[in-house]
């Protein structure tokens, strides 16, 4: 996947049905649907978190984690101080809390491939991905080719 940015859910959803030849049948099946319901699918760019799931159990492929891969790459950062409360005031999340900064392969290798072909600097890449310059010479000098 070349941009995380654009996520259309419906092609990456077809994409990986073909990758894994699966047959309509079995899909209808599986997701209690008609083979105009899962066309329907196809054209959408976004599908009910519920759907998602079934999709990504069907199709043994983890859909959420390119929404993960958006926020990595495009969320703001938050600023201290805006929109928080003071620590006494501020109660902890039941909900469970995840590290931002969690670089996957694809992600990395995303933003060296943004270098490699001059779409974007070094310095650009760690001002608009929020990056630390520490992190992206450490991939840089991991992961140059040879």
């Amino acid at each position: 996947m070349e941009n995380f940015k654009k996520i259309n859910i419906g092609i990456l959803v077809r994409q990986r049905v073909k990758e894994c030849e699966v047959e309509t049948d079995r899909i209808c099946n599986f997701l209690k649907c008609s083979e105009k319901e899962i066309e329907e699918m196809y054209k959408a760019s976004s599908l009910d978190s519920h759907l998602l799931l079934r999709w990504s159990k069907l199709l043994n492929y983890d859909f959420f984690r390119i929404y993960s891969q958006h926020l990595i790459l495009y969320s703001p950062p938050e600023r201290a101080g805006v929109h928080q409360r003071p620590d006494h005031l501020r109660q902890a999340s039941a909900l469970p809390e995840f590290r931002k900064n969690i670089y996957t392969v694809e992600v990395i290798d995303f933003i060296l491939e943004l270098i490699k072909t001059g779409k974007k600097t070094k310095l650009q890449v760690i001002h608009d991905y929020k990056i630390p310059k520490t992190t992206l010479y450490k991939w840089i000098s991991k992961y140059a080719e040879d």
